[in-house]
């Protein structure tokens, strides 16, 4: 009997084992069936197709996971949708910005740090004589010449010569493109031909006209001085007094026709200085004697005060002589009411300072920087003559004997011109 208990449980136990195991390995094969799933799902998304999901299962613990990873799909998907979007507009953008800048009158062009080309746009395509693809990896030096004292990398506004495209005029501007690797250049160049040839066609206008308005001014001149010299019979004093103002505002015309001459043949062939050594102290002295009746006219004073000590400078009298004429004349023009204006002289090792100081209406901030312009005129805002050419001719007058002119000014208060030339 007990032999036949003993069987029956070994049988049972191989029973309960056999069910156990059978479900262990059912269970196992849902598992696998289920990781398979997971897998298969994780190879479509690696491979860019979101479409594909895990199916539900009833399972909570699996339904769990399902539910995560399908979420996680769909979020992928979403993000998808919006970087597509992203690239589209960007593309959209780029497009855009690359037509306007091909439209452009101005040409670009980018360029490593040994000059050779990355990207140039059509219009310097076209003067470069060439095609688009041919010209990428090639120096910028076998199709554009700067003079010899010039780097690409510093050009501001620089005259260069584009051999394939020799009756133009172009200039270039260099701007340093920094990147995170590797230095870039950023190119542009400007056709300036059609600005060129207006710019000396007006110049050449206003030369000629000029130069025939001061015959009949000369001549007008000549006449007065015989009526003031009475060769043609007496005069009143009434005569007198309306021929003198007559001969002032002749003398200047004259000046005036003379200031454009003088800016035009500047222009054409730059300053010739004849320089010879100057008793500085005297030399300004003469000129403020002279400028002195100018002056009482205006019912004022130049208080002229010497340096101490002479000092000899090389300078072109004739030239020089109109710098410091033209300042104290502005003076003059700008003093208002006021008593005297006030002409100092100082150094140091290298320079000799000439200051002309008036104390008038003065000159803005925004002003000070357009006065030393071509044509710009503070005299036009109060109704005198003026040409705007004064300042800027004995401006190069001055760079051309190595130095220059400074001015500061306080509205109101005083206004300084302060012409340094090398001693």
């Amino acid at each position: 009997m007990l032999w036949y208990l003993l069987n029956l449980s070994i049988i049972l136990i191989f029973i309960i084992l056999y069910l156990i195991t059978r479900q262990t390995n059912k269970r196992w094969s849902k598992i696998n069936d289920y990781l398979g799933k997971v897998s298969s799902t994780a190879n479509s998304v690696r491979y860019g197709n979101l479409s594909t999901k895990i199916d539900d299962l009833e399972h909570p613990t699996y339904q769990n996971v399902t539910e995560s990873i399908n979420r996680m799909v769909e979020t992928l998907k979403d993000r998808e949708k919006m970087i597509v979007e992203y690239q589209s507009e960007l593309m959209r953008q780029n497009k855009l910005l690359e037509n306007v800048i091909n439209s452009l009158s101005d040409g670009i062009l980018i360029v490593n740090d040994k000059f050779n080309i990355l990207r140039a746009t059509p219009k310097v395509i076209d003067w470069f004589g060439t095609k688009g693809k041919d010209l990428i990896g090639k120096s910028i030096n076998d199709y554009i010449q700067l003079p010899d004292d010039i780097a690409i990398e510093k050009a501001v506004n620089q005259d260069i010569f584009i051999m394939s495209t020799p009756t133009n005029n172009f200039i270039l501007n260099t701007i340093i493109l920094n990147t995170e690797d590797k230095k870039r250049f950023i190119l542009l160049i400007k056709d300036v031909t059609n600005e060129r040839e207006i710019e000396t066609l007006k110049e050449d206008f206003v030369a000629t006209l000029t130069h025939d308005l001061k015959v009949p001014i000369v001549a007008e001149s000549n006449m007065l001085n015989f009526f003031l010299s009475e060769t043609f019979g007496e005069i009143t004093d009434k005569q007198r007094t309306a021929l003198t103002n007559m001969k002032k505002s002749n003398q200047e015309l004259l000046e005036l026709v003379q200031i454009i001459l003088d800016t035009y043949k500047i222009n054409k062939a730059g300053i010739t200085l004849e320089k010879e050594e100057l008793e500085f102290n005297k030399f300004v002295k003469d000129i403020t004697d002279e400028m002195q009746p100018i002056a009482k006219n205006s019912n004022l004073v130049i208080n002229y005060i010497p340096y101490e000590k002479d000092i000899n400078v090389m300078a072109d009298p004739m030239q020089f002589t109109r710098v410091v004429k033209n300042l104290i004349s502005n003076a003059i023009s700008h003093s208002n009411t006021k008593e005297k204006i006030d002409v100092t002289m100082n150094e140091d090792n290298d320079f000799v300072y000439l200051s002309v100081i008036d104390y008038g209406q003065g000159i803005s901030k925004e002003e000070i920087k357009l006065i030393f312009n071509k044509y710009y005129s503070a005299a036009k805002k109060f109704r005198k003559i003026g040409t705007g050419l004064g300042l800027y001719l004995s401006q190069q007058i001055a760079k051309a004997h190595g130095g220059e002119i400074n001015v500061t000014s306080e509205p109101n208060v005083k206004t300084e011109f302060c012409v340094k030339i090398p001693i």
